[in-house]
């Protein structure tokens, strides 16, 4: 293998604009990519002592079609300890079954975001847990997209789900904050299916590996013969989200000329595509996701700040899973079920041991990363539960340091606290209506009267309670 400082990335594809592309990503990160157009070609080149041997190998679906898992497992066969990354555009989670068993490392979807590439080629990379279960996974599993099924108790999620049910039924931008992996995306879509324009129009634009030009061109779109290679008019997102929803993934990714343009049109609902002599006027409610709160982008030149100004109104933080350990089992349950599901699958239980485990780990890739750990249990999984020996890997990270069964809970409610005692009465009440709040979606009268109180005596207790701005 080589060192750190010029990893090599085997890519096995014959598209040649996207062996560009995935250079150019891979390039970011200090990767070298070595490019071959097949599968003949890829084990003859791992067979030769002249060659330097890669530190990841990427794998088209398209190199070997319906034979690309019968590859996988020569590739496999040829380099036991090259870990295999799997591209497809395909959306049955049973191919990435097929794949895993056949011993892929992990799976890609189509189109690659850079981001995603890029944590997958890290993943493969660090340290002991290189082609384990640690690496990411099963992002296509689909689930419904409504605030029942945002799973967790935490009182900091509780309270953004709380305020994200409450902004939804709103007009205005509303950003969503957190680490990758949080959800963000997720909560987001639960937002525009809450909102009076659930039947309208949804688009989304993924800003990760767009130049800055073409973020524009997609943004606003552009008239014919607006720039080089303009050939023909396109309409930008925005005019085709028009009456409806555009969320905007990663938007600190977007220049800052673009974003204060985008910030007017917020502003003013007024869009001008590149290259034309008139602007037209657009009814577009605008989601966005981030890594960081706007007023911090803002103040460190990463967002502009009109722009941070508007989404600062309306921000929603989702907390990394390291900050919510104690929803980990119940997220457990949750994804297991979507799992057992799919193609190829069946439903498991889990033992309190492996929750026990799972609970330990401070989860660096939050409730991605899990569901990724748990699809790749089940794939091996030959009983009725999985057991710690399911993850092997983890448990070798963890070791001494497992985290104590989860204390008992009262309808997603903590009742003791870390020192084991008792939480005080006060704490628990925000936690219930916290929990109910986002149970009926910030519907504030149903709130009230499930929990058997008035209206105003419901809106008194938010501010005594200081969670006032949840409602």
């Amino acid at each position: 293998m080589s060192d750190e400082e010029s990893r090599l990335l085997l890519l096995v594809d014959r598209d040649t604009a996207q062996a560009r592309l995935v250079g150019s990503i891979a390039a970011r990160a200090g990767w070298r990519t070595q490019s071959v157009p097949d599968g003949i070609t890829a084990l003859a080149y791992l067979a030769s002592d002249e060659m330097v041997q890669p530190d990841a190998l990427l794998l088209d679906g398209l190199v070997a079609r319906e034979d690309s898992c019968k590859l996988i497992g020569d590739l496999r066969g040829a380099a036991p300890q090259v870990p295999i990354l799997f591209l497809t555009q395909s959306a049955s989670p049973l191919l990435a079954v097929e794949a895993m068993r056949a011993g892929a490392t992990d799976y890609l979807m189509k189109p690659i975001g850079s981001e995603r590439l890029l944590y997958a080629l890290e993943s493969s990379v660090v340290s002991d847990v290189r082609r384990d279960e640690l690496a990411p996974l099963a992002e296509k599993i689909e689930a419904p997209l409504d605030f029942d099924m945002m799973i967790g108790s935490a009182p900091e999620f509780r309270s953004a789900l709380a305020r994200a049910a409450k902004a939804a039924r709103g007009h205005g931008p509303i950003l969503v904050a957190g680490e990758p992996g949080t959800g963000k995306e997720l909560l987001a879509r639960a937002m525009r299916s809450a909102s009076p324009r659930a039947k309208s129009a949804f688009l989304v634009l993924h800003t990760a590996g767009m130049s800055a030009g073409n973020l524009e061109s997609a943004l606003y779109g552009h008239e014919k013969g607006a720039f080089p290679g303009a050939f023909e008019r396109r309409t930008g997102i925005l005019q085709e989200a028009d009456g409806g929803t555009l969320l905007i993934d990663d938007i600190e990714r977007l220049p800052l000329s673009l974003q204060a343009r985008l910030a007017h049109t917020i502003a003013t609902g007024e869009a001008k595509p590149m290259g034309a002599n008139h602007s037209f006027r657009l009814d577009v409610r605008i989601l966005a996701t981030s890594s960081e709160d706007p007023v911090m982008m803002a103040s460190h030149g990463v967002l502009d700040p009109t722009l941070g100004e508007a989404l600062a109104a309306c921000t929603i933080g989702l907390p990394p899973l390291r900050e919510r350990h104690g929803d980990v089992p119940s997220l457990a349950r949750h994804f297991l079920a979507l799992i057992g599901e799919q193609p190829g699958l069946r439903r498991l239980g889990v033992t309190d041991e492996a929750l026990c485990l799972l609970e330990s780990y401070q989860w660096p890739g939050n409730l991605r990363q899990l569901q990724a750990v748990l699809f790749r249990a089940a794939i091996f999984c030959d009983r009725d539960a999985l057991t710690v020996q399911d993850f092997p890997q983890l448990n070798d990270l963890v070791g001494e340091t497992i985290a104590a069964p989860t204390p008992p809970q009262a309808g997603g409610v903590t009742l003791f606290g870390p020192d084991g005692h008792l939480r005080t009465l006060e704490e628990i009440e925000a936690d219930v209506i916290r929990l109910a709040i986002g149970h009926y979606r910030g519907r504030m009268s149903e709130v009230a009267r499930r929990l058997g109180i008035g209206r105003s005596t419901l809106y008194r207790k938010l501010g005594d309670l200081g969670i006032d701005n949840a409602a």
